[in-house]
């Protein structure tokens, strides 16, 4: 009996272990997991990889969700360079803000369409669809062009300012080296037969 106790107990112990080792498994599963979901350029990676795997209308309905969370992201980018810039930006951020907001929702909604499975309500539903995603690129799109037209006046007057300054140095070089050459000429330190 002794014998068999002591068996018991090894067993009870490494099935404690095996159970604590598997709970940390999927605890570190589990984690790992809700960092990859939270994270907007793997979230994206899996999308546009699903995207590419899909067959029929769900694709094109990954393929609207691809390119809205490009746009959004994009958005985000220059309203995030214009807030670092130092130019006025207005109401950029608060408009863009808005239009992440429409974003989210029409995401939900082709979320919920990508999960339909009858094909004429996916035929039927997906041009209006397009249609939303396509005016918000364009809403993003003249975001980004003001940003730009923003950054670019500044960045052209200071290129034309920088171009004027090496001009000017280099010609006070090129003069500086001819009053050279035509002091070692006269002094005659240069042969003038070359």
């Amino acid at each position: 009996m002794d014998v068999v106790s002591e068996l018991l107990w090894i067993l009870a112990g490494l099935a404690a272990i095996m159970a604590a080792s598997i709970a940390t498994v999927v605890l570190f599963v589990r984690a790992v997991y809700k960092r990859v979901r939270r994270n907007r350029t793997l979230g994206g990676m899996v999308l546009r990889t699903r995207a590419g795997l899909s067959r029929g209308p769900q694709r094109k309905v990954l393929e609207l969700r691809v390119q809205l969370n490009d746009t959004l992201d994009s958005g985000q980018a220059a309203v995030d360079i214009a807030s670092r810039s130092g130019w006025p930006r207005g109401e950029l951020p608060r408009l863009f803000r808005r239009i992440q907001t429409v974003g989210i929702t029409l995401d939900s909604q082709l979320r919920l369409m990508e999960s339909e499975t009858e094909f004429a309500v996916l035929t039927e539903e997906i041009p209006m669809a397009r249609q939303r995603v396509d005016e918000i690129t364009g809403l993003v799109r003249r975001i980004r062009s003001a940003v730009a037209s923003g950054i670019a006046g500044p960045t052209d007057d200071a290129l034309v300012a920088l171009r004027s300054d090496v001009d000017r140095e280099v010609a006070a070089l090129q003069a500086g080296m001819q009053e050279l050459h035509a002091l070692y000429v006269r002094d005659g330190l240069v042969d003038r037969s070359r």
